[in-house]
Formats: structure tokens, C-alpha cells, sequence
């Protein structure tokens, strides 16, 4: 969470959210108008806090990581947009999954990279397939978003054998799950062995370019200093 997120709550009348995330922020719910919902209702929480905002309050919208990667931020402005809501829209920035995770890693993203979701509910498998392709192909670092669930357990399987057409199989692969919480775990692997690791939901799976590497238990893509400067004294 940046300060100006916690800026925003304390600020705010009324806080609206998936229950699992407000679990989380505890002590900014106290003395609030507090509404939470189960997942899979993003729509109803958007609805609902245009509503609020429209009839004058101060609404607070949690979401996880940053409202406008795979987040809410889009959401909030097409529903506004299509309501002919004329509250004030705010996006404050949070910590993305693809920041905080590269941070646990090491320096695995110094290079050009791109993230790409596994998630089929609002984008066709096909498309997703095709992205993937365009990424690996190029040899973009890629951070793989939303790689498994319990229902939906293929996707990563795919994704693994799309990046081996155009990879090394030792190309370093890093899993952090939970980043920063409690039950966070991280995973150095290869893309040969990565689909013997834990992923689920809460993980971000970062697949290295041709440069990477695992040094000191980091994952480093390099910049390109070494090919310009010496390094070495």
C-alpha cells in the first residue's frame, strides 16, 4: 500500500471491497461505513460506490495490488461512462503484483518485459495463446498473472510449452506467492521444472529472457551495462 492509499481511507466515509481484502487493512476500517462482498462481484462493488460517490460522499474502493493493472480503474470509468455518473474518479496508485513479486526475486525485470494474465473468464483462451506467442517469441521477461486455479489448472501447462518453442529449458523461472504477507513463499526454478513448483491463485510467475540468470539465490535480467562499461575493477 503507497501512503497516499492510506491517505484515501483515513479520508474517506464509507470503504467498499472484496471482504478478503479489507481483511487486511484492519485498523483503516474502524469508525467507517463498511460494505464487502465475495468475489466475482466487482460490478455490484463499482455500482454501488458510484452510487455513494453521486450522492455526495467520500468512497474509498479497495482492491488488491494497483486499481489500474487488472484491477478496478477500468471498471469504475466504464461503468461511470455508461451511467453518465459525474462524481470525481480518483485512481490511487497501490504496489502491482509485478513490482512487488520482482522485488522479492531480485532484479528479474531490468529489461523490456510484459505482463500477460492466464485468466480465461473475460479473454478467450485463443487470444491469451496468441499473446503468449507474441511475448516468448520475442524474448520478452514475461510476468504471468492469474496462472492457476483450482478449476482452472491447463492454462499454465500451456503457457509452459508456448515459452519452450522459443527457450532454454534452464531459463530461470521465479514464483512468489503471497508476496508480503504472512504466508508468502518464493521459488527459484527453471521453466523445465516450474510446473513442479506450488502455484495457485495468489501466485506471479516470472518467466527470464535469454539473459537471465540465478545468482545468490536472485533472479537478474541484465540491463546491457556489462556489454557498454566495465564493471569489474
Amino acid at each position: 500500500m503507497t501512503f497516499a492509499a492510506g491517505e484515501a481511507l483515513e479520508h474517506s466515509d464509507i470503504i467498499v471491497g472484496y471482504k478478503t481484502y479489507l481483511e487486511l487493512i484492519p485498523d483503516y476500517l474502524e469508525g467507517k461505513e463498511v460494505i464487502a462482498s465475495q468475489m466475482m462481484k466487482e460490478v455490484d462493488r463499482c455500482r454501488k460506490s458510484l452510487e455513494f460517490a453521486q450522492n455526495g460522499q467520500n468512497v474509498a474502493l479497495v482492491c488488491g495490488g494497483d486499481p489500474g493493472i487488472y484491477a478496478m480503474a477500468g471498471l469504475v470509468f466504464e461503468m461511470a461512462r455508461e451511467n453518465e455518473f459525474d462524481c470525481t474518479i480518483e485512481i490511487i496508485p497501490g504496489i502491482a503484483a509485478v513490482n512487488g513479486c520482482a522485488a522479492r526475486l531480485g532484479a528479474p525485470l531490468m529489461h523490456d518485459f510484459a505482463a500477460v494474465s492466464l485468466s480465461d473468464l473475460l479473454t478467450p483462451l485463443e487470444l491469451i495463446k496468441k499473446r503468449l506467442d507474441a511475448v516468448a517469441s520475442a524474448d520478452f521477461v514475461v510476468a504471468i498473472y492469474n496462472p492457476k486455479s483450482k478449476k482452472r489448472t491447463e492454462q499454465i501447462k500451456i503457457a509452459r510449452e508456448i515459452f519452450l518453442k522459443y527457450r532454454d529449458p534452464q531459463t530461470p523461472v521465479g514464483i512468489v506467492t503471497a508476496a508480503t504477507r504472512e504466508n508468502e513463499t518464493i521459488s527459484l526454478t527453471t521453466l523445465e521444472k516450474m510446473l513442479e513448483c506450488d502455484i495457485g491463485m495468489q501466485s506471479t510467475v516470472m518467466i527470464g529472457n535469454s539473459q537471465s540468470y540465478i545468482w545468490n539465490e536472485k533472479m537478474i535480467t541484465p540491463r546491457g551495462y556489462g556489454g557498454k562499461y566495465l564493471l569489474s575493477k
